[in-house]
């Protein structure tokens, strides 16, 4: 039976971080327990540190075990892929990304995330180096791949014809000064929303969370939001996509809470 709708998975930017305690974890919380507790509010994290650098096998093992069931991590690609002069390059270090224990996290390895830094310009051939350096699969488990851009250059048509030609998302960035690219890519979408205020309690006003809960619904139903820039207005085919969206802006400390209420809105 083909589902009438992909799953909306919510979630935040890793689950350290000091100023949370006594917001959003309890203050007696053992930080030994706070990705449990995260992931029991929460129905995704965005983990950052493997863009920094290799994580071990038994970390991702670790992580997949204090999680829930239906709970999915996204992972950030390794930095020494990405921050290159030549993408075509960077196939030693997405082979050791994946060497590294990833498949660890089981089924609740969701998408990775290549992030580009905001000086990397559109290169229509180099960049398609890149996307064919990214498996489709490793020992017989799909992967998901996912491409955050931020330079100006990448809004042009030649772009989304590319990435639909390898099937790859593009991140919609809600953010200051990065592009925000609403294309439908690829079979799911996935947000950054880095707008929120702290001076808020839920990091966006009921209004906000409002809408953005109606796009996931539109997405996760197979359609386009109307209302947010795309770069080529050619229709793609309505078919039901799982969406991931973080709530991830500076100083983050309302994150979560407006992680929880975008949540309530979809559920």
């Amino acid at each position: 039976m083909v589902a009438k709708s992909g799953q909306i998975r919510i979630g935040i930017g890793g689950w350290t971080f000091a100023p949370w305690r006594g917001v959003f974890y309890p203050e007696k919380l053992t930080q030994a327990k706070e990705l449990s507790y995260a992931a029991s509010k929460l129905t995704s994290i965005e983990i950052n540190g493997t863009f920094y650098g290799s994580q071990k096998p038994e970390s991702f093992r670790k992580w997949a075990g204090e999680v829930p069931e239906d709970f999915v991590f996204s992972l950030k690609g390794p930095r020494f892929a990405t921050n290159r002069r030549v993408l075509a390059e960077a196939g030693d270090s997405v082979n050791r990304f994946y060497d590294s224990g990833v498949l660890e996290l089981g089924d609740k390895l969701g998408p990775v995330l290549w992030q580009f830094a905001p000086t990397k310009k559109f290169d229509e051939a180099d960049f398609g180096k890149f996307l064919e350096l990214l498996p489709a699969e490793l020992d017989g488990r799909k992967l998901r791949h996912v491409v955050e851009v931020r330079h100006d250059s990448f809004c042009v048509p030649a772009f989304i014809a590319l990435l639909r030609q390898f099937k790859t998302p593009v991140v919609f960035s809600e953010h200051a000064t990065y592009p925000a690219i609403a294309d439908v890519t690829g079979d799911f979408v996935y947000l950054r929303l880095q707008k929120g205020e702290d001076s808020i309690k839920t990091a966006y006003p009921p209004k906000a969370l409002d809408a953005w809960a109606k796009r996931f619904q539109t997405w996760a139903d197979g359609g386009e939001p109307t209302d947010l820039p795309r770069v080529d207005d050619a229709k793609v085919k309505k078919q039901p996509r799982d969406v991931f969206a973080y709530v991830i802006h500076e100083a983050k400390v309302r994150a979560p809470h407006g992680a929880m209420a975008l949540i309530e809105r979809v559920t």
